[in-house]
C-alpha cells in the first residue's frame, strides 16, 4: 500500500506509535515486560540473554499485543456500524458528524499538548490485575486489561483515530484503523522487550524528550481535527494521488 492510497491509515499508525512514546505508557515498558514474562529484570536486562529468554518474551509478547489489539479493532468495529447506521438516518448531514468529530479530535490536541487541560479527559480509568493469570491465555488478558483501562495519555490518542473510524460509516474501515493502530503500538512493544538491553539505555537518554513528543502528538490531532471539521481529509488524499499516484 502506498502512503496516498489512504491518508488515515497512515495517521493512524502514526498514533499508534505516539501512544506508545507516551508518558502513561513508555516508563511502564520494563514493569510490563516482567510482569507479563515472569522473568526477573536481571534477565531481560542482560545484554546477550539466552534463546529461551527471547523466546519467553516473544510469545508472552505477542500475547499481550493480540489482547489489547483485540479490544481496539472490536471498538473500531463498532464505531464503524454505529457510523453506519446513523448514516442510514442521516445521510445528509454527515458533513455535522465529521464536524463535530474533527472539534473532538482537535480537543483531544490541545489537551495532551497541555495548552489547556479538560477535567473530562484527566480521570483515570484502570484495571489492575494484581495477580496475572498464568500462562499465554493469562497474557492475553493483561492486554485486554490493558486496553479496557487505558490511563489519560493514550486516550484522547486512541479516541481520535475511533472518531475518525465513526466518519467512514464503515465496519472494514474501522476494523483498519485500529488493526493498524494496534500495530503502531505493538511493534515498538515487541522490539523492546526483544532489544531490553538496548531500550534501557536509549530510554534513559530519551527520557528528557518525552515532553516534546506530547506537544507533537497535540499539535498533529489538533490538525487532523481541523482537516475533518473543514472536509479537507479528501482532498489531501485526492492531492496525494495526483502526487504520488499508486503504483502498478
Amino acid at each position: 500500500m502506498t502512503a496516498s492510497s489512504d491518508i488515515t491509515l497512515w495517521i493512524a499508525l502514526t498514533a499508534g506509535i505516539l501512544s506508545f512514546f507516551s508518558p502513561c505508557v513508555l516508563p511502564l515498558i520494563p514493569s510490563y515486560l516482567t510482569y507479563i514474562t515472569g522473568l526477573s529484570f536481571a534477565q531481560l536486562q542482560d545484554e546477550h540473554p539466552s534463546a529461551k529468554v527471547r523466546l519467553t518474551v516473544l510469545r508472552h509478547a505477542l500475547c499481550f499485543i493480540f489482547g489489547f489489539s483485540l479490544v481496539f479493532v472490536l471498538l473500531g468495529a463498532i464505531a464503524g456500524v454505529a457510523s453506519a447506521q446513523f448514516q442510514q438516518h442521516l445521510r445528509e448531514s454527515l458533513h455535522w458528524v465529521e464536524r463535530i468529530g474533527g472539534l473532538l479530535i482537535f480537543l483531544f490536541g490541545v489537551h495532551i499538548s497541555g495548552l489547556f487541560h479538560f477535567g473530562l479527559l484527566l480521570g483515570e480509568k484502570r484495571i489492575n490485575l494484581h495477580r496475572k493469570p498464568s500462562g499465554y491465555l493469562g497474557t492475553i488478558l493483561v492486554g485486554i486489561a490493558f486496553a479496557a483501562g487505558w490511563t489519560p495519555c493514550i486516550g484522547p490518542i486512541l479516541a481520535s483515530i475511533l472518531m475518525i473510524a465513526a466518519t467512514t460509516g464503515q465496519a472494514g474501515k474501522g476494523i483498519a484503523l485500529l488493526t493498524v493502530y494496534s500495530l503502531g503500538l505493538g511493534l515498538p512493544f515487541l522490539l523492546s522487550g526483544l532489544l531490553f538491553h538496548q531500550f534501557l539505555v536509549a530510554f534513559n537518554r530519551f527520557r528528557k524528550h518525552i515532553r516534546l513528543i506530547e506537544i507533537f502528538t497535540g499539535l498533529l490531532l489538533m490538525l487532523v481535527g481541523i482537516m475533518l471539521m473543514f472536509g479537507l481529509m479528501g482532498q489531501l488524499t485526492i492531492y496525494l494521488y495526483q502526487v504520488m499516484p499508486p503504483s502498478g
